[in-house]
């Protein structure tokens, strides 16, 4: 798979956060690229990639695709050697009304679906699964269980439900199923990228991606009283999409790989470094908070006193050795992420 263009790909999920940037770095190596959307008529989020087609003449294909419909990514598939499954939805908890139909069978039917048109497909050579950290862990205590308390790709969330965290069980259940995929056949081989809360500059207008919405919260004052003790593992969507382009590229990459700063960043570090930027901005917090109003106040705010007890205050370290040594992953600082993501948010707001 080279930069001639002689190779063409597949990209679920095209339109999307982190769908749109590795559309985007995979033209500018020279491949053709076949990408999928859920609605073509859906002109404000196609946008970004009809501009992308317009600078790369014939080199990008736009299909339309339903994660629920069965063999709807076959001619999408046609013809590619390598398939990066990347649509799948992402919501916070309080956004999700219903486990089943929005988190579980568009991630496991979606992924089912696409393990269908590889196996159809004899081109395709690799699966390249955007999974998560949440398919790692389900909640912060999990990790604490772990070797020396550290975030390792060894282990599998097997706490999550779909009752409790339905996004990281749909998103395990998914992964899982790939991976039994891959056993049962070996004409592909699969590799699974497992970000943690991916930021950076969005090149779509209205993404529905939980990370963005996250900290769209942030952004917009729900915190200036204070910003409660809740950290994150973080990683910035261009290296995540790089990360995506070395898992197809490297022949030797094989397994899960973790994508994630070796520290977790909380709410109110991320409010400082915005602050070091843009210091006149009144929302953004300038104290953290003490934990007993969280506890106190956290149901109101759609947080149970389950997940409060299972993530406030905890932190961990990440062991992203594995991307670093075989992906080749340089990772960005947290600062220039943090403050790329502002201003492309700000510049969005602004042009509403």
């Amino acid at each position: 798979m080279g930069e001639d263009g002689s190779a063409s790909v597949l990209v679920t999920g095209g339109s999307g956060f982190v769908g749109s940037h590795l559309v985007k770095r995979l033209l500018e190596r020279g491949y053709l690229v076949h990408a999928t959307v859920r609605d073509m008529a859906d002109t404000a989020k196609v946008r970004p990639l009809r501009e992308m087609q317009e600078a790369h003449p014939d080199r990008l294909r736009l299909f339309e695709a339903d994660l629920l419909t069965e063999g709807s990514f076959d001619a999408a598939t046609a013809g590619c050697r390598v398939v990066f499954h990347v649509a799948s939805p992402f919501r916070m908890p309080e956004k999700i009304k219903d486990g089943r139909r929005d988190m579980v069978d568009p991630a496991l039917l979606g992924t089912r679906n696409v393990l269908a048109a590889v196996e159809r497909t004899p081109t395709v050579e690799r699966l390249v699964l955007t999974s998560t950290v949440g398919a790692v862990f389900g909640d912060y205590t999990d990790v604490l269980a772990m070797d020396d308390a550290v975030l390792s790709e060894r282990y599998f969330n097997t706490t999550s439900t779909m009752e409790n965290n339905p996004y990281h069980y749909a998103k395990t259940v998914a992964e899982r199923a790939a991976w039994d995929a891959e056993a049962a056949q070996d004409r592909w081989r699969m590799v699974s990228v497992n970000p943690g809360l991916i930021l950076g500059p969005s090149l779509t207008p209205a993404s529905e991606s939980g990370s963005l919405f996250l900290l769209d919260e942030l952004f917009k004052g729900y915190f200036f009283y204070g910003a409660p003790d809740f950290s994150f593992t973080t990683v910035d969507v261009r290296d995540v999409a790089d990360a995506h382009i070395a898992a197809a590229e490297n022949p030797d990459a094989h397994g899960r790989y973790i994508l994630a700063a070796p520290t977790m960043t909380s709410f109110h570090e991320m409010s400082r470094v915005i602050r070091t930027r843009h210091p006149h901005d009144l929302r953004l917090p300038r104290t953290a908070l003490p934990h007993w109003p969280v506890r106190v106040l956290g149901p109101a705010f759609g947080l149970t006193q389950d997940y409060i007890r299972k993530h406030l205050g905890i932190r961990f370290r990440v062991d992203n050795s594995r991307s670093v040594s075989e992906l080749g992953i340089t990772y960005r600082p947290i600062e220039q992420t943090l403050l790329d993501h502002y201003e492309a948010w700000r510049n969005r707001r602004a042009a509403q």
